[in-house]
């Protein structure tokens, strides 16, 4: 058995079907060992759970227990839907029934390279980092998945939150994330949507942990529907629960 912490990245889907094979695979590939792929799925319409199922059969020894030879596991969720909460229904199974040390977490429509995880994971492992953000804003980071009113718009709710909330965070709307499991167990994540990651960076620089930023590439997505934004309306009224999210966390502050 491994003496290095297990390190658990929660793959929260829906309707990803044709992204959730090559991004399991993606993630194992990378050299960070031992390393559990747990896929939180919505009971999605497009089978992905069962893309998930036929991967995991290939890649596991054991079944519904963890030992050196499980790699993939699936939650099915058929009584509740939603990002937040898919996150965080990984994030308890990944702490109490298979022990992770660190868990992490990203988009599932291939636009957070997971060729990037090894160096979320470093930033805590070597660096000493509580929480680990993969950012569009800092040298070395780039959004090149959205086009200019999306990136627009995330700027600005960035730069506001970094003028209310501070912390030397670039980008509170990341999604792509690393984190102690001590942090989880102190921070729930609560939100709707993309505000959860503002709610949890915020409260996480308020408790005093430490957060440190890696750059990364946001790349388009190949397949499937996004689910960031239809249009402007869909974008304002997320900002709108971004905003009010920052604001709250000013004035508990």
């Amino acid at each position: 058995m491994s003496t290095k912490p297990l390190v658990c990245t929660v793959l929260p889907t829906y309707n990803e079907r044709s992204n959730i094979g090559p991004l399991i695979e993606g993630v194992l590939a990378s050299a960070i060992t031992p390393h559990l792929v747990l896929v939180v799925d919505d009971n999605s319409p497009d089978g992905t759970w069962q893309v998930v199922e036929e991967v995991a059969a290939r890649y596991n020894h054991a079944v519904n227990h963890y030992d050196d030879t499980v790699k993939v596991a699936l939650i099915r969720r058929t009584n509740e839907k939603g990002l937040t909460s898919a996150i965080q229904r990984g994030i308890d199974e990944a702490i109490y029934t298979y022990h992770a040390g660190i868990i992490t977490w990203m988009d599932c429509d291939l636009s957070m390279p997971p060729q990037d995880i090894p160096k979320l994971v470093g930033a805590i492992i070597e660096q000493g980092a509580d929480l680990a953000v993969g950012s569009r804003w800092i040298p070395g980071g780039a959004d090149v998945a959205h086009g200019l009113m999306a990136r627009t718009l995330s700027w600005i709710i960035n730069h506001f939150a970094m003028l209310l909330l501070g912390g030397g965070v670039h980008d509170y709307t990341s999604g792509f994330i690393a984190g102690r499991a001590q942090v989880f167990q102190q921070i729930r994540l609560q939100g709707d949507y993309g505000e959860y990651c503002i709610d949890l960076l915020g409260r996480a620089i308020h408790k005093g942990y430490r957060v440190q930023e890696v750059p990364y590439i946001c790349v388009p997505r190949t397949a499937g529907e996004s689910k960031t934004g239809a249009n402007l309306w869909d974008y304002l009224a997320k900002g709108r629960k971004y905003v009010a999210t920052i604001w709250q966390l000013f004035r508990a502050k």
